[in-house]
């Protein structure tokens, strides 16, 4: 490491990528926003996926979209945080560790919907919850959709 900031050295070629600190200041805000923007999405898409399943199915329904839509958001929310406040520090980045944390965040989207499955199966409307859920996970779309329109 330099006075400049990172080095980062490309083993195959020996070639050298050096960024100042300003630059990985800015890389690192830019991702912020992404990471932020994703997740506001998602939560847009997951509101509507309960509108629209309270509407059409009734408040059952608008429970069981919350619940699919709250069994990916909460762990992605934390996941989210968590990459956030490692941009902001100034540790390294390990690719080890953001594997563990997105196994982790699947890991409890699946203990939440098993959870929903178990203790609601008396009154939890499923193709309400995999909307839900679906509109959630595909909820990064909704960015790409108005970059393009603009």
């Amino acid at each position: 490491m330099t006075q400049s900031g990172y080095i980062n050295v490309n083993a195959s070629t020996g070639t050298e990528l050096e960024l100042d600190k300003a630059t990985i200041a800015a890389l690192n805000a830019r991702a912020g926003r992404g990471i932020i923007r994703a997740l506001i999405a998602q939560t847009i898409m997951g509101f509507l996926a309960v509108l629209i399943s309270w509407i059409v199915a009734g408040s059952a329904a608008g429970v069981s979209a919350l619940i699919g839509a709250g069994a990916y958001l909460v762990p992605n929310a934390f996941f989210a945080l968590r990459l956030l406040v490692g941009l902001i520090g100034s540790g390294k980045p390990s690719p080890f560790a953001f594997f563990v944390g997105e196994a982790a965040k699947l890991g409890a989207a699946v203990l939440l919907l098993g959870l929903a499955g178990y203790y609601g199966r008396a009154w939890v409307v499923w193709p309400a919850l995999l909307f839900g859920l679906l509109c959630v996970l595909k909820g990064y779309m909704l960015p790409l959709i108005f970059r393009r329109l603009r």
